[in-house]
């Protein structure tokens, strides 16, 4: 089930707090602090994306919701205060959350939002898969916010804003350009942070220099005879100093630009909107010189051929939670 939701007003009020946990720990977000008296109304409406981001409007009162469940797969939880007030638990800070802030962290590592008021938020996980691709550091992010009044947070925060105040009228397949935008939006700030970390944003260090190069390499996807060449003339520097900046995080530049190529291809293949799209059309419109050699490369990349993959895809255009 892509979409659900829940309410405690639709249970017997004895049963209301253990039916929340329950609910909460679907979403991977354990709560503390709760008696087993009858809690304050509390809800969850829950939109799965097609690239299986998991997007959930969550209305509480004062309670504290974990970040970390055990078992969970790998994935970045990122939660942005629409109403009430917050603060961001670990072990190494508690920070105030504002309305608008955006709290992210991995899921595996110790963190809690604790509610101090009635609240509303959006909290989203997005799967480390859909990440990869554009985090070329990803261990480097630890528990953090986000300043929402500034700078590109604050572009993504007012994203996820509008997308908590249609949620409840959206269809799975109408989140497909917020899942394209969200996780261009998100990895822009992840890497900004990890930048923070490590090199202090300076503009002339080897970390933004990578993040620069991986956006020209978006930008020239569709170009067949895109080459380590090109891409060093547009950036001015060396082939052999781009090779040498692959290397620093553990990647090659043939092998991501492979990658981000079927990541857009398996993108338009489950896209209703590229349906009358052969698979050829698709695979040549991102870069690939051949369908045979794309089938082989998507097979290795995602276990199934790109007719497969296709033809598996979930019918779920009407579905809403109206």
């Amino acid at each position: 089930m892509r979409a659900w939701s829940f309410s405690t007003e639709s249970h017997p009020r004895a049963q209301r707090a253990e039916a929340w946990r329950e609910a909460m720990n679907r979403l991977g977000l354990p709560i503390e602090g709760l008696s087993n008296g009858e809690p304050a109304a509390a809800s969850v409406v829950c939109l799965t994306s097609p690239l299986g981001l998991e997007f959930a409007l969550v209305e509480a009162g004062a309670q504290t919701i974990s970040g970390r469940l055990t078992g969970q797969p790998a994935a970045v939880w990122l939660a942005v205060l629409l109403h009430g007030e917050a603060t961001l638990v670990t072990d190494e800070l508690a920070v105030s959350v504002a309305s608008n802030d955006i709290a992210f962290g991995p899921t595996g590592q110790a963190a809690a939002l604790r509610l101090d008021t009635r609240s509303r938020l959006l909290f989203v996980r997005a799967p480390r898969v859909a990440l990869d691709h554009r985090l070329i550091r990803p261990f480097n992010l630890r528990v953090g916010w986000l300043d929402g009044s500034k700078g590109v947070p604050r572009i993504l925060s007012g994203l996820l804003r509008a997308t908590a105040e249609e949620l409840e009228n959206l269809s799975v397949d109408q989140l497909r350009p917020v899942d394209l935008a969200f996780t261009e939006f998100l990895a822009q700030c992840l890497l900004e942070q990890g930048a923070a970390v490590s090199d202090s944003l300076d503009a002339s260090t080897p970390t933004a220099h990578l993040q620069r190069l991986c956006q020209t390499i978006e930008t020239l996807l569709p170009d067949p005879e895109l080459s380590l060449r090109r891409v060093a003339n547009e950036e001015g520097v060396s082939p052999r100093y781009v090779q040498k900046l692959f290397a620093s995080a553990n990647e090659t530049f043939s092998h991501y630009l492979r990658s981000r190529r079927l990541e857009r291809c398996r993108i338009d293949l489950a896209s209703p909107q590229h349906a009358r799209l052969s698979i050829s059309e698709i695979c040549f419109r991102w870069g690939f010189n051949g369908s045979a050699h794309f089938s082989r490369a998507f097979r290795e990349q995602y276990g199934q051929s790109p007719r497969e993959f296709r033809q598996g895809r979930e019918p779920s255009g009407a579905e809403t939670l109206n």
